[in-house]
């Protein structure tokens, strides 16, 4: 796939890019979505009590009365207190409710509430609460919803209540309040029980999907940073749009610097557009193919393909797929063409979640041009993607053997093989990795890439003085890529639990990028941690306005969506997670 930085499958346990957890001492971040800590010391200790339903009312329900004990009962009430009525009543209703028959058991708690002191807010919260369970057996939400905000009225911290609401206000479809409770209820419980973080979880997601879906819609195309889209070209090596203008492309002027005897050659809109690319002015490029495409220009084809790759990189995958459709449909056009429109259609189809289509891109490219170690080396890391790792490593191997001085394969390669080791816990297979990691970089001292993902397999071992050093090396290698201080600054997180630093790294990163949206991203999920909410939402709507798919910017909006639902929870109820 089109990438710059390391892929892994969803199941890794690295930094992979959609699912960024960040290891600081004891707390880490929960999930694709929910910006939550959670205290894993405490998860063992208590995973028996995290999966239990809050189906049944509170209270002990009174076992079935003949007609001497009913007689009874009732001289007994008349001596009753007012609360202890109530609390009979309730009982009542508790017996009804576990007998199924709810309409009963919602007049007993009625009947309880109305009959319970005001000044006993503690039982009285319990009697709504109860009676809140018996509608929801009845499906009716929006009692539902009244009856747990007086219950959580009259006691802010009644987790029953709190829960119950929220999955009434899911089915209600009312995702923001409902995200605000179920966040209550984990703060609460220390985020220990599971029920109550999966709807967290599943409402992030939801929220996020629908704001994406209309946000990205209408965004304004952006332009990713000259570091990006060279690191972009670079992991093509059989590409004819990314080559360096060949001799007799070039303009007259250059011909006459370079001392070659000038050459007139025809006007072309794709020929100025690859002059653009090589001064890095990227943002005329589409407008100058266009010109190609509208004359019918003999380089047609080649600028169709360099047009959907830059509206790829804005993050225009609507306007991308016609070209590249075409050109794949150009029979007559260079096979290299024509599979490098492949490879770059499935990379979006992968982005777009859709895996099969994905899959069927790749395949059709290998069968056009057999020897394109482009289409290997990117199939590869859908494999990854995918958890296919042997599929994965048989395609690197064919990416080496086409081109065996392609680093690129070689380091992906060895962290598949690392990846598949370290999940399936085999110690020899790891340290087998490890080495194969140490001749690459032996081999390619000019790899970035080889060192970040080694650097990667180095901070799963715990060996982090050696990760940091990969790192620096990657920063002596590529100065101006700001991921690379990112994930260096995580490490000094995770290393030495060193907060300044790590902050100082990844402002440096923002400092070399304004448009790294990972730098904004892991700045809004620190940031989380120490409890500087508003900062965070600050730093994650940046990274939304920066996403290049529509997929990450819904995984963005789910984080931003679970800071603001802390803000909240922290307004009405005085409710915080543990901070750094």
């Amino acid at each position: 796939m089109a990438a710059s930085k390391p892929v892994e499958p969803q199941s890794g346990t690295g930094l992979p890019r959609w699912q960024l957890a960040l290891l600081v001492g004891t707390p880490i971040v929960l999930g694709v979505g929910a910006v939550y800590l959670w205290n894993r010391s405490r998860t063992k200790e208590r995973r028996g009590k995290g999966s239990g339903e809050r189906k049944t009312p509170e209270g002990s329900a009174s076992p079935v009365q003949g007609q001497d004990g009913a007689a009874r009962a009732g001289r007994e009430q008349e001596d009753m207190s007012p609360l202890d009525r109530a609390q009979a009543a309730k009982n009542k209703g508790n017996k009804y409710f576990k007998a199924g028959k709810y309409e009963n058991a919602i007049q007993c708690y009625t009947e309880a509430i109305a009959l319970c002191p005001t000044e006993q807010k503690a039982d009285l919260s319990t009697f709504y609460q109860n009676r809140a369970a018996a509608y929801e057996q009845q499906m009716k939400w929006t009692e539902v919803v009244q009856d747990c905000s007086q219950a959580v009225e009259l006691n802010p911290r009644y987790v029953k209540a709190l829960f119950r609401r929220a999955k009434a206000l899911e089915k209600l479809d009312n995702k923001k309040e409902c995200l605000e409770d179920v966040t209550a209820v984990c703060i609460l419980e220390a985020f220990q029980n599971q029920q109550s973080m999966l709807l967290a979880d599943k409402v992030l997601k939801q929220l996020g999907k629908e704001k994406a879906k209309d946000k990205y819609k209408n965004r304004e195309p952006m332009m990713p940073s000259p570091q990006f889209i060279k690191s972009y070209f670079s992991s093509f090596t059989d590409d004819i749009i990314s080559q360096p203008l060949q001799k007799g492309e070039k303009k007259d002027e250059d011909k006459d610097k370079e001392g070659e005897a000038a050459e007139v050659t025809e006007s072309s809109g794709y020929l100025k557009a690859k002059q653009y690319m090589e001064e890095e002015n990227y943002d005329k490029i589409i407008s100058e193919c266009t010109k190609e495409i509208e004359s019918g220009g003999r380089y047609t084809a080649e600028a169709l393909l360099l047009r959907a790759t830059f509206y790829l990189l804005i993050g225009n995958a609507t306007a991308a797929q016609p070209d590249l459709d075409r050109v794949i449909n150009m029979h007559d056009a260079n096979v290299k063409l024509r599979a490098n429109a492949l490879i770059k259609r499935g990379s979006m189809y992968m982005q777009q979640q859709q895996p099969l289509l994905s899959t069927q891109d790749f395949n059709m490219a290998a069968d056009i041009d057999t020897g394109n170690p482009d289409v290997y080396h990117h199939r590869g890391q859908l494999k990854i993607l995918l958890d296919q790792v042997d599929e994965a490593v048989g395609d690197f191997d064919e990416c080496i053997l086409l081109r065996p001085d392609s680093a690129l394969a070689q380091a992906q390669k060895c962290f598949a093989l690392y990846r598949q080791a370290y999940t399936g816990n085999n110690p020899s297979q790891v340290q087998t990795a490890m080495d194969g990691f140490e001749d690459v970089i032996r081999r390619f001292p000019k790899c970035a890439e080889g060192y970040a993902l080694y650097a990667q397999a180095l901070t799963d071992q715990q060996q982090f003085g050696k990760a940091d050093e990969m790192y620096d090396k990657c920063i002596e290698l590529e100065p101006d890529n700001a991921t690379t201080y990112v994930h260096k600054g995580l490490l000094q997180l995770q290393w030495k639990q060193d907060l300044d630093l790590g902050l100082e790294l990844i402002s440096k990163a923002i400092e070399i990028d304004n448009k790294c949206d990972f730098a904004y991203e892991t700045m809004g999920t620190i940031e989380v941690q120490r409890g500087n909410l508003d900062k965070a939402i600050e730093m994650f709507n940046k990274a939304i306005n920066l996403a290049k798919s529509e997929m990450e910017m819904a995984h963005l909006y789910s984080l931003c969506d679970a800071a603001y639902a802390q803000t909240e929870v922290a307004r009405k109820y005085g409710l915080k997670p543990p901070t750094l």
